[in-house]
């Protein structure tokens, strides 16, 4: 078997490099924009290389995905916009629920950046559970009328296109009434609110939606499957977050440099031993984390990852945490200034923060453990679809939503 797995890997490699080389040979990352240049990465099959061929792909392992971001950049191609995380949602979700219309539709535009996406889960009255949502939409010919309201969207202030669901079907148990769609933010009836933070920005939205009209052929799945196509998002949103893309991250890189940075700087009488092992024992959990996601990056195959992903996840929102905290302590009293709480709408997103500076960073940081899936919900996955664990009692599992009581 593993000779087989092997011979595979080594036949997927010969063809993602030979795309690789064709793409560069026509195509100067120097004299092209951004736009046009990953237009026709997109066009080769090197937008996400597991994708089927004509869909941005060349139907070969995700992991070769790595390599073709490291040889773009290292040609001097521009990084992927960090405002283009919600293709690493969308996308996917797409290509394995989509029809063919919604294939051709959204994932050249959404890649090329054209086209920005935003996502509609979490609601204030589910909170959690996910599945409990009450945003309605009701079938009106080819349409559909939705009325409800999402909240913590993150960059939906940008967003051209939200994926969203909905429940169109309140008789049934709650996991078996939701509809998946692809809403036109620009449209009628969405209304993107902000909630500013505690970083003094506004990365954060809440959307209401009332009486929306989104054509049936905006639908992404059958009805009544929102529950299943969902959780292709969602495990491709924790694996983006726990994981991240591009190349393959350096040896002490990310948010644990920042340690190693203020430790070279103060001066030698400055430095104690405490510090020091705080900082080492971060530093070996940051590359643990750094191994670990290499290795399963590296040992996936086609398709979209698993509960496993919750690991990743889990362990990058509390690692960020105890990243940034140190960080503020090492600092000493100038840590607690020089930082703008002027309220803002940012342009770009930020995931641990620390780009704009370890004050904005410690405060941003705390997201970490909640957008995504709190930290909370992903022990319980891990406890129940990695370790096989018994579930906590759910007594609505198979009550009609509408007959579940709620506040």
């Amino acid at each position: 078997m593993a000779n087989i797995l092997d011979s595979e890997a080594s036949v997927e490699a010969a063809v993602v490099a030979d795309a690789l080389e064709k793409f560069l040979e026509l195509n100067d990352p120097k004299e092209m924009t951004y736009e046009e240049f990953r237009g026709a990465q997109f066009d080769h099959g090197l937008a996400w290389v597991q994708f089927d061929k004509g869909s941005g792909g060349l139907g070969v392992s995700p992991v070769f995905q790595r390599q073709v971001e490291a040889s773009l950049q290292a040609s001097g191609a521009k990084p992927m916009q960090p405002a283009m995380f919600f293709m690493h949602l969308a996308g996917p979700t797409i290509h394995t629920h989509g029809d063919d219309a919604n294939k051709k539709r959204f994932l050249r535009p959404m890649f090329t950046g054209q086209e920005r996406w935003c996502q509609l889960f979490s609601e204030p009255g589910a909170g959690s559970d996910f599945a409990g949502l009450a945003t309605r939409a009701i079938a009106d010919g080819e349409e559909w009328v939705v009325n409800g309201q999402k909240v913590w969207n993150t960059m939906a202030h940008l967003g051209d296109w939200g994926m969203l669901v909905t429940r169109t079907n309140p008789e049934v148990p709650k996991h078996r009434g939701l509809t998946y769609f692809a809403v036109d933010m620009h449209s009628d009836g969405v209304e993107v609110r902000p909630l500013r933070q505690i970083t003094g920005e506004a990365e954060f939205n809440e959307v209401y939606l009332t009486d929306a009209r989104v054509p049936d052929s905006n639908r992404i799945g059958d009805v009544g499957d929102g529950w299943r196509v969902s959780l292709t998002t969602l495990m491709n949103e924790r694996n983006a977050i726990g994981v991240g893309g591009g190349g393959a991250p350096k040896t002490g890189s990310g948010p644990v440099s920042l340690l190693t940075k203020l430790w070279r700087e103060k001066l030698e009488e400055d430095r104690d031993a405490v510090t020091l092992d705080t900082m080492m024992k971060l530093y070996v959990r940051s590359e643990a984390q750094r191994l670990t996601n290499m290795r399963a990056v590296a040992n996936s195959r086609k398709g979209n990852p698993g509960p496993e992903m919750s690991i990743a996840k889990l362990a990058f929102a509390e690692l960020n945490k105890d990243v940034l905290s140190t960080a503020v302590d090492m600092m000493g009293m100038s840590g607690q200034t020089g930082f703008d709480y002027t309220f803002r709408r940012p342009e770009d997103l930020s995931v641990d923060g620390s780009e704009s500076g370890i004050q904005h960073g410690f405060l941003r940081v705390r997201a970490n453990s909640i957008e995504g899936g709190t930290s909370e919900i992903m022990r319980n996955i891990l406890g129940e679809q990695v370790l096989g664990l018994p579930g906590e009692p759910r007594v609505d599992k198979d009550v009609a939503w509408i007959e579940v009581p709620r506040n």
